[in-house]
């Protein structure tokens, strides 16, 4: 019999090459001369195969991940690296500030208070309820007197520090400080610890039907609190209004989050009855919201809260 000839054997494909991870390692549209298994071929192999799939398949990306969706992963980069960019231009501010003994370091630090808080906000929907996890979770757009309480806020606290460290001392002493900074930590942990125990039973907006496995959450902290997130952001804005020294901006925060949530707590309660019946009614009888003059009375003698 005679040889191959060398034309023949240049056209007969190689042997495969070994894989420590048969059936795992190595993509399907391998090409028969990609050389033995290494784990940079492997990665960049599999980035190939990622990257036909998502050509071949287009519907397999959803268009929400786009830059142009809600669930922009360019948008939530962008953010996540703003946040953090500024919290740590505002710690070193506050750091410095404080080194020089200015009262002006109450500014800085409320917009790294501000920065967690957003950060939280999303982190924490991502992690326990990724399904609403999307480019709204960070509560950037959170209203438009949300937005003018804080620039207030900061904008008092910015005049006071320049022009009246004085009257700011006198009102707001280290005790006064410590107070409002424990204030903040409490009602920041109680609203991130409550988002993440109520899982994706939690929601940013009043739902006004009951979705697909919603339950009532009542362990951990909903065990004590009936409305722990609202107890938290309430107490944090108040604590932060304390470590500025903020008089004006103090009595208009308490006014406008009491409000608020007063009014927030009706509405959804309402639906909440309507979704769990008695179940409701006993959980909501056996607990507080922790809010000053919110109470269980004042709820079920509105006029648009019955049975």
């Amino acid at each position: 019999m005679a040889s191959p000839s060398k034309r023949e054997e240049t056209l007969k494909e190689p042997p495969s090459p070994s894989s420590p991870r048969p059936g795992i390692s190595w993509p399907v549209n391998r090409p028969p001369d990609s050389g033995p298994w290494t784990p940079r071929l492997d990665a960049a192999l599999r980035a190939r195969e990622a990257s036909t799939i998502q050509q071949n398949t287009p519907a397999l990306v959803s268009k929400d991940l786009y830059p142009s969706g809600k669930r922009s992963l360019s948008g939530i980069a962008l953010r996540a690296f703003l946040l953090g960019s500024v919290l740590g231009l505002s710690i070193c501010a506050t750091a410095l500030l404080l080194y020089y003994k200015q009262h002006l370091w109450r500014a800085p630090f409320f917009v790294a208070a501000l920065c967690v808080f957003h950060f939280l906000e999303f982190w924490t929907t991502a992690e326990y309820n990724t399904p609403t996890a999307t480019i709204a979770a960070f509560l950037f757009t959170n209203g438009k007197r949300y937005r003018q309480a804080h620039t207030v806020a900061l904008i008092e606290t910015t005049i006071t520090s320049l022009f009246f460290p004085d009257w700011q001392s006198r009102v707001n002493p280290p005790a006064v400080i410590a107070l409002g900074l424990v204030m903040m930590l409490v009602g920041q942990s109680v609203r991130s610890v409550a988002m993440a125990q109520a899982g994706t039973n939690f929601n940013h907006q009043v739902q006004s039907k009951r979705n697909e496995g919603h339950e009532l959450v009542t362990t951990g902290l909903y065990k004590h609190f009936r409305h722990p997130s609202y107890f938290g952001f309430f107490w944090w804005g108040l604590g932060t209004q304390v470590v500025l020294g903020n008089a004006a901006s103090l009595v208009g925060y308490a006014g406008v989050l009491w409000y608020f949530f007063s009014t927030r707590i009706r509405h959804e309660e309402k639906h909440l009855v309507e979704f769990f019946g008695d179940q409701y009614v006993d959980y909501r009888a056996r607990t507080s919201v922790w809010i000053p003059f919110i109470s269980y009375s004042d709820l079920v003698k509105s006029s648009e809260f019955g049975k």
